[in-house]
């Protein structure tokens, strides 16, 4: 496997990212014993597909709004300036934003594209007023509210 660039990846590895995909608190023995290997190979395999970068972290998926979350939102921005230093600054800031769950950089008429998530529309409200709003070089925001979840947190779709 390599570090940098697509890792190659064979019948055994799709068959352990399936399954952790699906739960990622599956046991070493478990897992070994659903894609039909010895514990001390699914673990050695597992390791490196950490160590490679292809598996990130893993971790718990939360429903939000049992959690007081009532609103997910989506913000698009654009910057006034395009230097890097004024795009590492503007992600900067938002990288530190609890409220924000993804921020993806863009091509085409907007710079940036945000999810966020808040309680009320008093949070909603502050947080575009006085902190999103208030990163020095943003000159557009455009909010829209999500109505109803379709399709989140799914799996990467992997081979078989």
């Amino acid at each position: 496997m390599k570090r940098t660039g697509i890792i190659k990846l064979d019948e055994i590895d799709l068959a352990i990212l399936r399954e952790v995909q699906e739960d990622s608190r599956i046991s070493n023995n478990e897992l070994a014993r659903r894609i039909n290997l010895s514990q001390p190979a699914t673990h050695a395999r597992l390791k490196r597909l950490k160590e490679s970068g292809v598996i990130r972290r893993f971790s718990a998926h939360l429903d939000h709004e049992k959690l007081g979350y009532e609103l997910t939102c989506f913000f698009h921005t654009r910057l006034q300036g395009h230097l890097e230093k004024d795009v590492a600054r503007f992600e900067e800031q938002v990288m530190a934003f609890p409220e924000v769950l993804e921020c993806h950089y863009l091509t085409g008429e907007f710079d940036h594209l945000i999810k966020g998530v808040f309680k009320s529309r008093k949070d909603l409200e502050d947080f575009l007023r006085n902190r999103l709003s208030a990163i020095p070089g943003v000159s557009q925001i455009i909010t829209s509210l999500v109505l109803s979840e379709i399709k989140t947190g799914t799996p990467l779709p992997l081979p078989e």
